[in-house]
């Protein structure tokens, strides 16, 4: 049953990537054909793509996951959904991640933080010690993310983020990876 949720939750996390890169097909040809550059009213676009791992505290778990970044909602304003797995406690648990990030502009500094907050649905297995019933179930609750961005040599970015969990979902995440373009 696990998996089965687990592999929907995948599908459900790429499918925005395969529409929004379909929109992006047509307004890069718009914008060669006609020569400008996409407007703001085209809607948003993958821009980067990205590993993330961690720990949670309230289940005290390892996690790993991945995001996409949709950048053009504003200037500084993006959509940032992410698919998280957390093992450890005797607990096994899947996040489905949708964050809103605003980026602040610091100048003379390579560093951009950023703060948001997001929906969080979660699907979690605990396997109990000593022969008693297992269980499962799923949450709903929120997130309020506080991080920080610096880009690399290579033109991706290495991110680090404190994602402090409202509601029946792990109480903290420290979290860190990165984002590389599309």
């Amino acid at each position: 049953m696990l998996k089965r949720i687990m592999v929907l939750c995948a599908i459900a996390a790429l499918l925005p990537a395969a529409a929004l890169a379909q929109t992006h097909k047509k307004s890069t040809a718009r914008s060669s054909s006609h020569r400008t550059t996409r407007s703001a009213g085209a809607g948003p676009m993958v821009t980067t793509w990205g590993p993330r791992l961690g720990f949670s505290s309230n289940p005290d778990q390892f996690v790993i996951g991945g995001q996409l970044d949709f950048r053009e909602i504003s200037q500084d304003l993006s959509i940032s959904p992410n698919l998280e797995f957390g093992f450890g406690d005797d607990f096994t648990w899947t996040a489905v991640n949708a964050d809103l990030k605003y980026r602040f502009d610091v100048r003379g500094s390579n560093w951009t933080p950023y703060m948001g907050g997001g929906l969080s649905v979660n699907f979690w297995s605990f396997s109990a010690p000593f022969g008693l019933p297992d269980a499962s179930g799923t949450e709903v609750g929120a997130n309020l993310i506080f991080g920080a961005a610096v880009p690399t040599h290579s033109g991706s970015r290495f991110f680090t983020e404190a994602r402090i969990g409202l509601g029946d979902i792990p109480d903290i995440k420290v979290m860190g990876g990165w984002n590389f373009r599309m």
